[in-house]
């Protein structure tokens, strides 16, 4: 298995149709993506009860940060071929069916088959801004694991990026960021 991770987002559905927006990193398997949600997880609840998911290609870091502080609504469309839903604001989207699980206690490892894929909107690349509220959203999600004073310097180091290159977009997720900070202290 590739072990490069890619960050996305990741939407399901419950099985009564309440949809769930979850930021995750996947891996690329041949033709397969590779979810691996630690448990609990509404991800995981979600695609063993459903059989089906959609990864979300965006580029709009406020998805990220919005959903580890507490901003988990976010517009959507139907999906095409399976049940669930793509954001609204996806790049691409990919709609998948659960080819394969093997379940762990603490984390489990969702194999899943494409089955229609559509691109929206071009890809423009990525600016430094946007790699700097992905990271500073991965850190926020650990902020009960990890030492705060590891937090703030690598907040602070990220803080260059956003002074530097952010649109609004990511000057407003990384407020999102900040006060979550500012809340654990």
């Amino acid at each position: 298995m590739n072990d490069q991770i890619f960050e996305t987002v990741v939407t399901t559905v419950a099985a009564d149709g309440t949809p769930h927006v979850a930021p995750m990193g996947v891996r690329y398997q041949d033709e397969r993506i590779v979810l691996m949600p630690f448990k609990p997880s509404v991800t995981h609840d979600n695609v063993v009860a459903t059989n089906h998911a959609v990864l979300n290609i965006v580029t709009d870091t406020r998805v990220f940060a919005g959903c580890v502080t507490g901003r988990k609504q976010w517009p959507t469309l139907p999906a095409e071929r399976v049940p669930g839903v793509s954001l609204a604001c996806a790049l691409e989207h990919i709609e998948l069916r659960l080819a394969e699980r093997n379940d762990d206690a603490q984390r489990p490892v969702l194999k899943l088959d494409r089955v229609h894929a559509v691109r929206h909107a071009p890809f423009a690349g990525l600016n430094r801004a946007q790699a700097a509220v992905i990271e500073g959203a991965v850190l926020v999600s650990r902020l009960h694991m990890l030492p705060m004073e590891k937090i703030a310097s690598e907040m602070a180091y990220l803080q260059i990026a956003i002074d530097k290159t952010a649109g609004p977009g990511e000057r407003e997720a990384w407020g999102w960021l900040r006060e979550a900070v500012a809340a654990k202290r």
